[in-house]
């Protein structure tokens, strides 16, 4: 039976670590403030950003809510984004995704000041983590490389196969592991016999965006596998990329869904807010 990577659990032990530093900082006068920006009501937004809010209330971190209507201007959300870019209170600054089609993403997760940006999405971010420099990481694949070194894993020299190429996860996930000296492949929709580059795997990260698509056939006995999916299935329960049933009797350690990577997203974010404090205060 596979080890279960418990995001909760882990999750839980990066957010303690980030209260007692965030106390710190208070006693010496200083506090950290998140300010995260909804556009419009969407019900699965709502719930992502009341998460962010109570990981903020846990871990002592001010959570500044910044509600816009769906019709509002792009002009109009740039212009909030550039006064909390000049705010010296406001340490970090969250976009919640998806934006109404009228709103274009990449332009305003460009506006987010690079220094605030605790999402790890800002392409002066992604120029830091891929060569190496200092610079906030995108927190779902941080999370990743927190779960598998907190259990006890070590990356260097495994052959790791990451499936999906998106900025978010993908991308960042394959340099996260090579960092770690980890030898990675990245498969994509257009890879030939995909199956026969994921059962090479020691660790196998799943970003592939299909329900259950990675089934044991995929895995090789002995390996770590990591599914960043969330699906709600037909009987409306959640599930993952990852077929867990017939994956968990063949992996050596296998993250669940729900209780995987999706806590420690969060639990990264209250970290890069952290970090940006720091570096802030100097």
């Amino acid at each position: 039976m596979a080890v279960r990577i418990d995001g909760k659990v882990i999750s839980g032990i990066i957010k303690d670590e980030v209260k007692a530093e965030v106390s710190v900082l208070k006693a010496e006068g200083t506090d950290v403030t998140l300010a995260v920006i909804q556009v419009g009501e969407d019900p699965a937004s709502t719930v992502y950003v009341g998460n962010k809010k109570k990981a903020c209330a846990y871990t002592g971190i001010i959570s500044r809510a910044c509600n816009l209507p769906e019709e509002v201007s792009q002009a109009e959300l740039l212009s909030l984004i550039e006064e909390l870019n000049a705010d010296v209170s406001v340490n970090g600054i969250l976009v919640q995704l998806p934006l109404p089609k009228h709103i274009s993403e990449s332009k305003v997760i460009e506006t987010i000041s690079p220094k605030k940006d605790v999402d790890g999405f800002h392409i002066q971010s992604a120029g830091a983590l891929l060569t190496g420099e200092p610079g906030f990481l995108p927190c779902t694949p941080a999370g990743i490389i927190e779960l598998i070194k907190r259990t006890g894993i070590d990356i260097t020299g495994r052959e790791c196969v990451v499936v999906g190429r998106s900025n978010i996860v993908g991308k960042p996930m394959a340099v996260l592991l090579l960092r770690e000296n980890g030898t990675v492949t990245v498969c994509h929709s257009k890879t030939r016999d995909l199956r026969s580059i994921t059962k090479r795997a020691d660790i196998l990260v799943a970003a592939i965006g299909k329900p259950k698509f990675i089934d044991a056939s995929y895995v090789k006995e002995g390996a770590v596998v990591i599914d960043v999916g969330i699906h709600r299935g037909e009987n409306k329960k959640l599930c993952g990329d990852v077929d867990f049933e017939s994956v968990e009797p063949l992996a050596y350690a296998i993250t669940p869904v729900p209780g995987g990577v999706g806590p420690m997203t969060i639990a990264m974010l209250m970290k890069n807010c952290l970090e940006a404090a720091k570096m802030q205060k100097g």
